[in-house]
């Protein structure tokens, strides 16, 4: 079987991988979800659902920085990274012993692609395209939930970093009916408190990822925003490209009676 990853790269597999190290957390709780919990050797110390499946497997560092000696050990025949996940230089020196397939999600339909292609590598190409097709259903019925509201979306703290165009996040908001107030800025932009007042955006959406806003930083946050609704949201819910979607539709229903 013959692959090219999101970045380019060309994947050659004589039978469907038995053996997969998963370094994005996202996608090692789809692996597990199409079925493949035995072939699972090796996954990050991020990968944390499904918490009762995933506890026994070995952890192989973080995403940022991983054990490429156990990762070795391990003898992968098949390695899922990211490109904005995990480190160049440590998927450039694994790429040199094994089969790693690259990932590089912006838009749903990267991430359609990312999960066909999995499930297809796999022998699980029935149960990739059943979840593919339920994200699709489910996206059409929440095209509207946001209603053409402003939001800024905070994913850090000191400085305060927002989601951007050219980020998953921003595809998220943006098909929920949603308006980004960064969508003029790329990728993760740092804001100042000043900018912020200009942008006097209809909600701030505080993360819980990967910075851990809570309570404070909304009582924090509506001092310099009044006008402003400030909500905490699950990030994972608008970060995690995988089949965690699938609780999006549910929780949207509960997101909106926030923002009425």
């Amino acid at each position: 079987m013959k692959i090219t990853d999101q970045i380019g790269n060309k994947l050659i597999f004589t039978q469907a991988p038995k053996r997969i190290v998963c370094l994005v957390p996202s996608i090692s709780e789809f692996l597990f979800d199409i079925g493949l919990k035995e072939n699972i050797v090796g996954v990050t110390k991020f990968c944390i659902h499904p918490k009762l499946l995933v506890k026994d497997v070995v952890k192989v560092g973080g995403t940022k920085k991983t054990n490429l000696q156990k990762i070795k050990l391990l003898e992968p025949d098949l390695i899922i990274a990211n490109k904005e996940e995990n480190t160049q230089s440590e998927i450039l020196e694994l790429q040199k012993l094994f089969n790693v397939y690259v990932s590089d999600i912006i838009s749903m339909e990267d991430c359609y692609r990312m999960l066909l292609d999995i499930g297809e590598l796999t022998n699980k190409k029935e149960e990739s395209l059943a979840i593919v097709k339920t994200l699709k259903k489910d996206f059409n019925e929440l095209v509207n939930s946001g209603g053409g509201k402003r939001v800024a979306y905070f994913i850090w703290k000191n400085p305060f970093m927002l989601a951007g165009n050219e980020s998953f996040i921003n595809t998220i908001l943006n098909q929920l009916g949603f308006v980004n107030s960064l969508q003029q800025l790329s990728r993760y932009p740092e804001v100042n408190e000043e900018t912020l007042k200009e942008l006097n955006p209809d909600f701030c959406f505080l993360s819980s990822e990967p910075y851990p806003f809570k309570q404070k930083d909304i009582n924090e946050l509506k001092e310099l925003l009044p006008k402003s609704k400030i909500i905490l949201v699950d990030g994972e819910l608008f970060s995690w490209y995988g089949s965690r979607l699938l609780q999006l539709k549910t929780y949207c229903k509960e997101l909106q009676f926030l923002i009425l």
